[in-house]
């Protein structure tokens, strides 16, 4: 048996289910600073969330379908840049996963920071920025694997709900940040001229996408320094063989359920409030639009609910299994999906307070069973295929921006919801018949 020696890069003799060759530093000083880059990271994937609600109104012509489209795209991207980075922690090591990732942020954001400076900027060149910008949530897929290599089973939960449910947050806080870094210009980019609305007030857009440059760049020095590997190597023939099992493809869908429609929803919040209820409804031609509710001012509650009580249920999971949490979520989910289906052809704009109510309880739900799902995969499967489906399973969980985003911009909203609950409804009855009845035949 090889002792534990961390004096190298390498971490040898590195074993987390035994405690003698186990440094719980080494693992916490991981996930902070995984956690902090991944936050980055998820700030940039939804940097486009932020941005794309203002365009129009400083000179830009889209249509409503290249709106959806434009908060769509960083969903696609996402899940596309997932399936690479699934298999690059036992590639890289994590101190160059952490690395690199946090300096590729800083692509989009130099791209976003000067094309909204000039609304002659084509809407191919916006996609292809708006394709860039998933890379920020791309990542997720290789920092989660990653880190679950630093902890025991029985902290899996708390860990990896900390680290999603913390990094998570950086899509809510973007979204909450964005119109007031707006408002003012910031220090060191005063030369840049603003843009000006169509009342004619100045607004700064690009200050969002700039915000976090300097942040992300920061980030990769300390991960540079202060992280380590664990010596965990697998090549792509290896880690293909989650696909044997049956897991994989179930877990897969629950996911989708779960953390497919929190990025999905959270992605189109701002467009779905506008459309139905404020600036682009059809209320907007009897009443002023200062009346109507603003996408922008409530979108970011969605994101950050869900984000919170993900953080916040990794102990619960631990101690009661994820299994049911993700049950519970599912259920929930379910329910007020359908409350805020009644809401999508309002009488009156007051009926906003109710869609909004249903949003907000089912974001808490997809907090439970984005929860409860990453507590599962480690218990029910073996290690290196753990890491392996949590990576797969993240990456077809952030498709639900690009999945949400193209069905918005096909059919009605109403239709779409409906078509949700039913998919939900097949999840959660999955989790119950595969994972959280009793006698189920993988409990975890």
């Amino acid at each position: 048996m090889t002792a534990l020696n961390t004096e190298g890069r390498v971490l040898q003799g590195w074993d987390p289910e035994d405690e003698e060759r186990w440094d719980s530093r080494i693992a916490w000083t991981t996930l902070w600073i995984s956690t902090i880059t991944l936050f980055i990271g998820f700030a940039t994937w939804y940097l486009v969330s932020a941005i794309a609600p203002m365009l129009n109104q400083i000179g830009f012509d889209l249509t409503a379908g290249q709106l959806y489209w434009l908060t769509a795209i960083p969903g696609l991207a996402c899940g596309i840049f997932r399936l690479i980075w699934m298999f690059l922690p036992p590639m890289l090591g994590t101190r160059k996963l952490v690395t690199l990732s946090s300096l590729l942020f800083v692509i989009p954001m130099l791209g976003w920071f000067f094309a909204v400076q000039d609304t002659s900027t084509p809407f191919w060149w916006l996609m292809l920025l708006a394709f860039l910008s998933g890379v920020g949530g791309g990542v997720f897929s290789g920092f989660m694997p990653s880190t679950g290599y630093f902890f025991p089973k029985r902290l899996s939960g708390t860990a990896l709900g900390l680290q999603a449910g913390l990094s998570n947050l950086g899509m809510s806080f973007i979204q909450l940040v964005a119109p007031w870094l707006m408002g003012f210009t910031l220090l060191g980019i005063g030369f840049v001229a603003p843009q000006r609305t169509g009342t004619g007030d100045n607004i700064f857009v690009h200050n969002p996408a700039i915000f976090l440059a300097p942040w992300a760049v920061l980030m990769a020095v300390i991960a540079w320094i202060y992280l380590k590997d664990v010596p965990v190597t697998a090549n792509f023939r290896q880690q293909i063989d989650i696909f044997g099992n049956t897991n994989t493809w179930v877990l897969t869908i629950i996911y989708l359920m779960t953390f497919g429609a929190f990025s999905g929803f959270a992605a189109q919040f701002a467009l779905l409030i506008n459309n139905i209820y404020g600036a682009n409804s059809p209320f907007a031609e009897t009443r002023g639009i200062e009346d109507l509710p603003r996408g922008a001012a409530w979108a970011f509650l969605f994101p950050l609910i869900g984000a919170l009580v993900r953080a916040l249920w990794g102990p619960l999971c631990d101690k009661f299994g994820g299994a049911v949490w993700t049950f519970v979520g599912g259920v929930g989910m379910t329910i007020f999906t359908a409350v805020a289906a009644l809401f999508l052809t309002p009488d009156s704009p007051d009926q906003f307070w109710w869609f909004l109510g249903a949003m907000l309880i089912m974001a808490f739900f997809t907090g439970l069973g984005n929860a409860g799902t990453f507590k599962q995969m480690p218990m029910i499967l073996p290690k290196r295929q753990a890491g392996g489906v949590i990576g797969w399973t993240g990456a077809i969980g952030a498709f639900g921006p690009f999945i949400v985003g193209v069905l918005l911009s096909m059919m009605a909203p109403t239709v779409f919801f409906w078509g949700c609950v039913v998919f939900f409804a097949v999840a959660t009855a999955l989790t119950w018949i595969f994972y959280a009845r009793p006698n189920a035949p993988y409990p975890g």
